[in-house]
């Protein structure tokens, strides 16, 4: 599949008018930096100007292109993939009418036209999808910047939030695809192809239900023991299960037996949008790490908060060897406490987290480290991220510095050398935990 996310050629099928979906999957595609041959294509020919460059409307798709998108009405698409079925090789049917508001035939003709000349399909009543590796924007959904997460969406709203939300928490995606009512190509064969794609580090996958479970399960199988899988479920009630039937067409099913599925396969399931990034993060970071946690704070109170959240979690707070607290103790103040969580108090500047890092990263007792940072007005944050950035120390490190416009300076510079910020230290525990369940 991989000429949908890494293509050397589209066609846009539909209205090109400012506003219209099609103008707009035109327009992202262009500014997105797409480097192949673009195509739009519409009955009513004339020209359309995107982002500076124009281009020629064609009234039909008359060479041959790896991946059509489609925007036109519900009732004209089979006919449109029957007519350019020998010139595609995939299909993105943006379009909305089929399966989940009734139309099961006008879907089933769909899906015949498709097989007939070996078209793939993704969709209908999706949101697109992008090879952000590719420069292939081809969504109406906001541009990310490119890394290691693959997002599958059955919800394309959904997606558009999460990649949104993805953005603002420095999240870099290797691909995203909404899948809409899975009338070809579903979640099975995306978790499939995602697992072999050298781009994608983790894979994230928000999900309302599936047709077929053993497929479901296999492909789930296969795509956990290559990388992390990070499944949000949605309809696990009774009534969010009945949405979830109106909303693609999908059987939701009892959420217990997804939930087993998950646990066997050895998937990661978050409860929520927040928890799907935060592991996404962490991810991108570290492939896996052990259970016994060292923390290091400059302030009590959020290090008692992570203690607590750690042990709830099932981790472990790391016995120091009395190697590491005489180390510890030769350079710290003496107000400072050397048991874990270890306390720099409020006046710990740049040397003293970097050498306190590097000392406790070198106990063979410590699997991981989560550094907290509540900077006082008199110690600017990027002073402690730079100790982060420099302390040579080759164990997963989960940072946490709050709050707000307080450490935004810091933050940006962990960001721009791929050291995430969790701003809580219960967030960073969850990271923690994520990492230790590979």
């Amino acid at each position: 599949m991989s000429f949908f996310f890494y293509p050397k050629s589209v066609a846009v099928f539909g209205s090109f008018k400012r506003g219209a979906i099609a103008y707009e999957i035109l327009r992202n595609i262009v500014e997105g930096g797409f480097e192949g041959r673009i195509i739009p294509v519409s009955l009513k020919g004339e020209t359309v100007e995107v982002a500076g460059k124009t281009f020629k409307i064609r009234e039909r798709l008359d060479e041959p292109v790896d991946v059509a998108i489609i925007a036109v009405p519900a009732n004209i698409v089979p006919a449109l993939i029957d007519e350019i079925g020998p010139l595609i090789r995939g299909a993105v049917v943006i379009s909305a009418g089929f399966s989940e508001v009734g139309n099961i035939e006008l879907e089933r003709e769909l899906v015949e036209n498709a097989k007939k000349h070996g078209v793939r399909i993704i969709g209908p009543n999706c949101a697109g999808i992008f090879g952000v590796h590719g420069k292939f924007f081809g969504s109406f959904e906001v541009r990310v910047k490119p890394g290691g997460l693959a997002l599958i969406s059955q919800s394309g709203a959904f997606g558009g939030a999460a990649l949104a939300m993805g953005n603002e928490g420095g999240v870099g995606f290797s691909a995203f695809v909404s899948y809409g009512n899975a009338a070809d190509l579903n979640e099975s064969d995306f978790l499939e192809y995602f697992a072999d794609d050298e781009n994608t580090k983790a894979i994230a996958l928000y999900i309302e239900g599936v047709k077929d479970g053993k497929r479901f399960m296999k492909a789930l199988s296969y795509a956990a023991s290559k990388k992390p899988v990070i499944v949000l479920k949605a309809g696990k009630s009774a009534s969010g299960a009945k949405a979830a039937a109106s909303h693609t067409g999908s059987l939701a099913g009892s959420y217990e037996i997804y939930r087993a599925v998950f646990r066997q396969a050895g998937a990661i399931e978050v409860e929520e949008m927040e928890e799907l990034f935060d592991a996404a993060k962490a991810f991108e970071m570290y492939p896996k790490t052990g259970k016994r946690v060292a923390v290091i704070t400059n302030s009590g109170g959020p290090g008692v908060l992570a203690t607590d959240k750690l042990e709830k979690l099932g981790l472990e707070m790391a016995k120091l060897r009395e190697e590491t607290v005489q180390k510890l103790r030769s350079f710290l103040p003496p107000q400072c406490s050397v048991k874990n969580p270890i306390d720099l108090i409020a006046d710990a500047d740049y040397e003293r987290y970097r050498r306190t890092i590097e000392t406790v990263c070198r106990d063979e007792n410590v699997d991981s480290l989560l550094v907290i940072c509540v900077p006082p007005i008199f110690i600017p944050s990027e002073e402690i991220a730079k100790a982060v950035i420099d302390a040579e120390c080759n164990k997963p490190l989960i940072v946490n510095f709050m709050a707000g416009e307080l450490v935004r300076n810091g933050v940006k510079l962990l960001e721009e050398k791929g050291i995430k910020n969790f701003p809580t230290p219960e967030r960073a525990a969850k990271a923690l935990k994520w990492l230790s369940l590979r």
